[in-house]
């Protein structure tokens, strides 16, 4: 009797013991991770790769073993993302008849590297890296910057079809932060008028010097050079001399 009744008064104080439902929140991204057909993006547009360009196909396929062409996906993938200036679903398609592989191995690869871009861009691909250390030393204020001048958004293109802007991950240039990268090229230690500087140079169809915008060579400190201040020693420098 007192055991049923333990039992009861135990029931009633302890909580229900319940399994909560709780969600992810959504990731931002300036990327598209499915494939929706359009009139400039569907399997009946050809594609194929130019003459020049299938020079470059043999010498990528010939730096793997024929058992292994499939290793040889990511290089053919940009390969015709630099052809077409962006990565159509029949590119993708090519490049499987290629190294041989199931269309859906070369989705997945397109569809995780965000270098691969899988939809229209621009003349000039903007990447403004917002990671901790650029977001510390002013990306956000870039961003805002790059946004107004264009007169766009993230992920969007200009109307005169000349820049993508994209808000990327690390680029792996923290020491020289903040920096965007346009196309290959890496530009860091920006001020928002080197910004400006940049872009007026590319709409008139230059190529600004890549690198540091506040005169230090590389990542080398600002102050200057704190170590291999002096000539290196020669072969033997601090060997015994018995040996």
């Amino acid at each position: 009797m007192l055991a049923s009744i333990a039992r009861m008064v135990i029931g009633k104080a302890a909580p229900a013991l319940t399994r909560p439902i709780t969600t992810t929140s959504s990731v931002l991204s300036s990327h598209i991770f499915v494939h929706r057909d359009t009139p400039q993006n569907n399997p009946d547009i050809p594609f194929d790769f130019s003459g020049e360009n299938l020079k470059r196909v043999d010498a990528i396929l010939a730096m793997f073993p024929e058992e292994h062409k499939k290793a040889a996906i990511i290089p053919l993938l940009d390969l015709a993302q630099r052809q077409h200036g962006w990565l159509p679903i029949s590119a993708m398609h090519k490049v499987a008849e290629i190294v041989d592989s199931p269309r859906m191995r070369v989705y997945e690869v397109a569809t995780f590297y965000t270098m691969f871009n899988r939809q229209p861009m621009g003349k000039h691909h903007i990447q403004v890296c917002t990671t901790t250390p650029c977001m510390l030393c002013g990306a956000e204020g870039v961003r805002e910057h790059i946004k107004t001048k264009l007169g766009i958004k993230v992920g969007e293109t200009t109307p005169d079809k000349m820049f993508t802007l994209s808000e990327v991950e690390c680029l792996g240039a923290c020491v020289n932060a903040p920096m965007i990268q346009v196309d290959d090229d890496f530009y860091e230690d920006l001020s928002l008028k080197d910004v400006d500087e940049i872009l007026d140079a590319f709409k008139a169809g230059k190529r600004p010097k890549p690198g540091p915008r506040n005169g230090r060579t590389c990542s080398e400190p600002l102050t200057g050079l704190t170590s291999l201040t002096e000539e290196p020693k020669g072969p033997g420098f601090g060997l015994q001399a018995g040996l």
